[in-house]
């Protein structure tokens, strides 16, 4: 029966290997949690004269380098100067050069977001009107190439050596502790430490060439790496290396100490060791929670929290589970049946708490139901759904087995319990020792008789010894393999483990996928920001065509909670002397924004008159409106715009109008 799933196991093991390489090489470039919401000048739009900056405003605070905002005339020539600065909360600038000619310029950025993800792309607007352009912007993309796939493969092996070290040690501590001294085991746990240690050495590497220029040259460059140090990311990812130094003195006394120690002495070490162990897996599962989707967005103090005990509880379950299924393959002392119960109660309780937090990051994440499937990350996150479904449809299969699973072995056609079957290997162990005994005491009695003979013999015998020696090796290795493959429901119960593994390397995959998507509510959130922002460029652009009117619109982040939105602000007939003045406050998805105060100021630098003062009336939510304002002198009029959503939470955003 053995021989016969081999080839079965073979089998299913190929074909997940090509689902998750078809899953990693399918994830493309890396998504991001920040998002472009607008940006002045506006895509697609001709102004008649040539902008004194570039500004880009983003869904969430962005990191710039020196080069992450570049603005390329029709002839692919940089016309920036200086360094990129922040204006005000998530908008973000860079001074042009002065006398730009007419012609279609493009701008391109890369940033990283808060969430250490990497997000770039580009535009186009043209100044007198628009012209043939020879910048290409079809590679504008981050973490994409030879660079992002090592990257993503990184991640991936990072997420499974840390769920193979803390499932594995907790299934050795909690449910097995003879495992502790099976070797097997031991090569899983420290072969999971491994694999995290070296996936982090790797990503840290990488991360300045993924997030910068994407060149495999830049791996190696130590003022990136210097750089990388210095960020959000690259803090979380030493943090990791120094808690798995720790978690090397945690392997070493598990598999050392503790295993030496009997029963009754291990019970002190055990609570010592889960306590350390618990301290140290939560801390390694922080290492992604500080500097990923966790860390930003809505309830990010709670988020983080969720996030650690979601990330300990699909350890616990998927690295038990793979733990379970080397003990059941590969380790020659069959495991008992009471730690196979003690590990399906723990799984149990780590799916609930794994369900638990789920649905809290599902909410946080996407924010609507229409996000599951009218996003990219909603659509992976069903298909996860589904995948965690049928593993527990599985588990429960695995269930019915472990219910009917015995402590015994066969043993010349009948069931022996493990426990009096370990006593008759001790009883055949100590007889062999002492017929050896007596056998050495009359080989000593005997003097000289034989020794000549044996002398001769034994250059003829070590070798026969030695093949004889290798077949009892493996009668005995094909001996224990019947023994443990005797029990149908043990044979069961490993077919299913299987089956559970199986799924659980592509769920990780998915997983791994989903981590570096853009979540829904910030992609859905973007998309309605765009759209108001075109619609109101449209708006703009007749308005001015039919009346000469001017409308300016300006987005705004006041820091506190429920503080970004957009601001319009309309003037007409845009001339020396009186004009209606109508101000507009929308939320990002388009929707009237109810906010206590609005105040508007106007200044013309170029004559140094201003800043005048105006107070619009509230004419109902998201509209105030202000009568006969006076706009003494023609010019490029800064109007300025302080926007309050609270008592303490407030910001000025400005934009520079053409009146008169």
């Amino acid at each position: 029966m053995t021989q016969t799933i081999a080839p079965r196991v073979r089998t299913l093991v190929l074909l997940l290997l090509a689902a998750c390489g078809l899953l990693l090489t399918t994830a493309g470039p890396a998504s991001a949690h920040a998002a472009l919401t607008g940006s002045d000048p506006q895509q697609g739009v001709v102004v008649d004269k040539a902008p004194d900056q570039v500004s880009l405003t983003f869904s969430e605070k962005v990191a710039l380098s020196n080069d992450s905002l570049r603005v390329l005339d029709p002839k692919g020539k940089a016309v920036q100067q200086g360094k990129p600065s922040e204006v005000s909360g998530t908008t973000y600038a860079v001074k042009l050069h002065s006398g730009l000619p007419d012609g279609t310029y493009t701008v391109t950025y890369q940033v990283v977001s808060a969430d250490s993800h990497p997000v770039a792309g580009a535009f186009t607007f043209s100044i007198g009107a628009p012209s043939t352009t020879s910048v290409s912007v079809s590679g504008d993309t981050a973490g994409g190439g030879v660079v992002g796939w090592l990257y993503g493969f990184g991640r991936y092996m990072s997420y499974a050596g840390f769920i193979v070290l803390v499932g594995g040690a907790a299934f050795v501590l909690g449910c097995w502790q003879r495992g502790a001294g099976v070797r097997p085991m031991q090569r899983l746990v420290v072969g999971g430490w491994l694999t995290l240690t070296a996936s982090t050495l790797l990503l840290l590497l990488l991360r300045g060439s993924y997030t910068g220029s994407g060149k495999v040259g830049d791996i190696f460059d130590l003022d990136l790496l210097g750089n990388v140090l210095q960020t959000k990311a690259g803090a979380a990812l030493v943090s990791r290396l120094l808690l798995l130094a720790a978690a090397a003195l945690f392997i070493s006394v598990l598999f050392g100490a503790y295993d030496k120690r009997e029963d009754e002495e291990k019970r002190d070490l055990t609570f010592g060791l889960a306590i350390g162990g618990t301290v140290v897996a939560a801390g390694l599962a922080a290492s992604w929670a500080m500097a990923e989707h966790a860390s930003v967005g809505l309830q990010a103090g709670i988020a983080m929290p969720v996030d650690v005990v979601h990330l300990l509880a699909v350890a616990v379950w998927l690295g038990g589970l793979t733990a379970l299924l080397v003990a059941l393959y590969r380790s020659e002392a069959p495991v008992e049946s009471a730690a196979v119960r003690r590990f399906s109660q723990v799984a149990f309780g780590s799916v609930v708490a794994l369900v638990a937090t789920g649905v809290y990051q599902s909410w946080r994440q996407l924010g609507s139901w229409s996000a599951f499937t009218e996003t990219r990350y909603g659509q992976l996150l069903l298909v996860k759904i589904g995948l965690v479904a049928l593993l527990v449809g599985i588990a429960f299969i695995s269930r019915r087995w472990t219910a009917q699973l015995a402590d015994t072995v066969v043993q010349r056609g009948k069931r022996v319990p493990l426990k009096e079957r370990a006593q008759q290997k001790e009883r055949v162990t100590a007889s062999a020792s002492g017929s050896g005994g007596s056998g050495k005491s009359k080989g000593a009695g005997s003097k000289g008789a034989g020794a000549k003979d044996a002398g001769s013999k034994d250059a003829g015998d070590s070798k026969r010894a030695a093949q004889l020696a290798r077949q009892q090796a493996a009668m005995d290795t094909a001996r224990q393999k019947r023994t443990r493959d005797a029990d149908p429901n043990r044979f069961g119960l490993r077919r299913s483990v299987l089956a559970e593994a199986g799924v659980a390397v592509v769920l990780l995959a998915v997983t791994t996928v989903l981590t570096q998507t853009e979540p829904g509510r910030t992609e859905q959130d973007a998309k309605a920001a765009k759209a108001a922002s075109s619609s109101s460029s449209s708006s703009s652009s007749s308005s001015t065509a039919g009346s000469g009117a001017v409308t300016l619109d300006m987005s705004f982040d006041t820091g506190g909670k429920d503080g970004k939105g957009v601001v319009t602000v309309d003037f007409d007939p845009a001339r020396v002397g009186g004009n209606d003045m109508h101000v507009y406050v929308q939320r990002p998805n388009g929707r009237a924004f109810d906010i206590p105060e609005v105040k508007v100021a106007l200044t013309l630098e170029a004559k140094k008159i201003g800043p005048l003062p105006v107070t619009p009336d509230r004419i109902a939510t998201g509209h105030w409106s202000a009568s006969n304002v006076q706009i003494p002198m023609a010019g490029d009029w800064k109007v300025a715009v302080t926007v309050r959503t609270s008592d303490i939470d407030q910001t000025t955003v400005s934009k520079n109008a053409q009146i008169g």
